[in-house]
């Protein structure tokens, strides 16, 4: 370390390119918080020559969702390395220490951090790992058999994102952490991709704010977190009495989180394990009615929603904001030039009726970004389960045809394998560290053996207790390529 004590090195220069005679050991494909995690716990092991690439200009985390008070819904704990390194220099209250506001923090008794200073956290770890590359756009993704290599195509961009030159990088390995995509129900996309209708995902929420507010009437539609932020937003920003606010939900009710202390304990590496242990039928039977683990509403929001509701019935009347669950849109259209008409059906009634809105977010949530376009090279080499998705192990790595000497990982891409703690910020630091682990062939960082009272399943005589898999005869690790 150099400078002022507790300040990581900044960035050295640019690595030299690879060529097939010195390739890396591995390259990252995305830039969110999980590929940021793993370039984090990689930056001490220096044996490792690693690269990630980022198409956009510079780390940003849902920007559109940054809400004033806004918080996340996992401890401040959850950072990028803290539950698999406490000690390392990327954690965030490292990040309190080089910025002087340990102690604020610290008097502030906040385990819960608002979502704009995790993102301002996580920028500050993306401008000072040197291994991150932004202004990259990744075109292709081979295998060459003949030199037992993954060769990643690129193009480089300058400031306004046009293209500025193509490169080309050899590597062992690659992890795959190109998240998710705002997902637009199929009845809305029309209009959402219309010029001049203000339907919008609220991925892009703060972008549009002002536009919204200035509109008559506005539909919010989504039942979870970020559904429920936005409606407070515009609640407490709309005048008493003309608030002119619908609220729809496809759930049965606005319901909140399952956040008993027993009940988190489906965000640790022990229900992960045995989650991949179960048979594909039952993990696809499972997912769906898991929803209010992760997609729920923290109580302290539905609360700040009812208090806001209430105080608006002080002197008499009924704020004029309408909230109903278990509804979906079966279709929508324009009406005159920008207003639009949903056409809505009640699950449990079986009824149908109209409503006509002035603007429209939807807060319908994220899907995973397919990996097939991204991989089509490749996919002679990926073996799929039943349901055409990719196959992947208990390490995080595509199961790939034995003649593949190398690994690719995926972050956040593996719930139908891995169950909801797939996207929890809470896991991050235990995939990377189990990644690292298996990529060096050693363990830099020691993973606990048991981190859960629950007992998910039956231990049967014939059945191991270490599921975590043979290190040392695994598949595309450092060890075996380099020896």
């Amino acid at each position: 370390m150099t400078g002022t004590p507790g300040t990581p090195d900044p960035p050295g220069p640019q690595p030299p390119p690879t060529t097939p005679e010195h390739p890396r050991d591995l390259v990252g494909i995305g830039i969110g918080p999980f590929n940021l995690s793993l370039a984090a716990l990689a930056h001490p092991l220096t044996e490792l020559d690693t690269a990630f690439y980022e198409q956009r200009p510079a780390f940003h985390w849902h920007p559109g969702l940054l809400i004033e008070g806004a918080c996340l819904q996992v401890p401040f704990l959850a950072d990028l390395v803290t539950l698999a390194d406490p000690t390392s220099p990327w954690t965030f209250l490292n990040y309190l220490k080089t910025r002087e506001r340990l102690y604020p923090f610290y008097f502030a008794e906040r385990f819960h951090i608002q979502r704009a200073e995790y993102d301002a956290y996580c920028r500050w770890v993306s401008e000072n790992l040197p291994a991150l590359h932004f202004g990259h756009q990744i075109d292709a993704v081979r295998w060459n058999p003949e030199r037992d290599l993954f060769e990643v195509d690129y193009t480089q961009l300058d400031t306004e994102g046009e293209a500025e030159a193509l490169g080309r990088t050899h590597t062992r390995n690659i992890t795959l952490g190109i998240g998710t995509a705002p997902h637009i129900p199929d009845p809305l996309k029309p209009l959402a991709e219309a010029p001049n209708v203000p339907v919008i995902h609220s991925a892009d929420y703060l972008d549009h704010r002002e536009q919204l507010l200035n509109a008559d009437h506005i539909t919010v539609i989504g039942s979870g977190q970020s559904g429920a932020e936005i409606f407070l937003d515009l609640l407490r920003a709309r005048p008493t009495g003309r608030e002119k606010i619908h609220w729809l939900a496809r759930t049965e009710a606005f319901a909140p989180m399952e956040y008993s202390k027993l009940g988190l304990e489906h965000f640790t590496p022990d229900y992960t394990r045995y989650f991949h242990a179960l048979p594909e039928a039952v993990r696809d039977g499972l997912v769906p009615h898991q929803w209010q683990l992760h997609k729920g509403i923290d109580t302290d929001t539905i609360t700040a929603i009812h208090d806001e509701l209430y105080r608006r019935t002080l002197h008499g009347g009924w704020p004029d904001a309408t909230l109903t669950p278990g509804v979906s849109v079966r279709t929508a259209g324009r009406v005159a030039t920008t207003r639009v008409e949903l056409h809505l059906e009640h699950l449990q009634q079986g009824t149908r009726s109209r409503l006509t809105t002035d603007a429209v977010v939807l807060a319908t949530g994220y899907r995973e970004r397919p990996l097939d376009q991204l991989l089509a090279g490749l996919d002679p080499y990926i073996r799929k389960d039943s349901s055409a998705r990719p196959r992947i192990d208990d390490q995080y790595r595509l199961v790939l045809d034995p003649s593949v000497t190398g690994s690719i990982y995926v972050q956040n891409a593996e719930r139908h394998t891995h169950g909801v703690g797939t996207p929890d910020l809470g896991l991050a630091a235990w995939r990377s560290a189990t990644i690292l682990n298996n990529l060096t062939g050693r363990t830099p960082y020691p993973q606990p053996q048991r981190t859960a009272f629950t007992s998910f399943g039956l231990q049967t005589p014939e059945q191991p207790t270490n599921t975590t898999g043979r290190i040392g005869e695994q598949r595309g690790n450092l060890v075996r390529l380099k020896t």
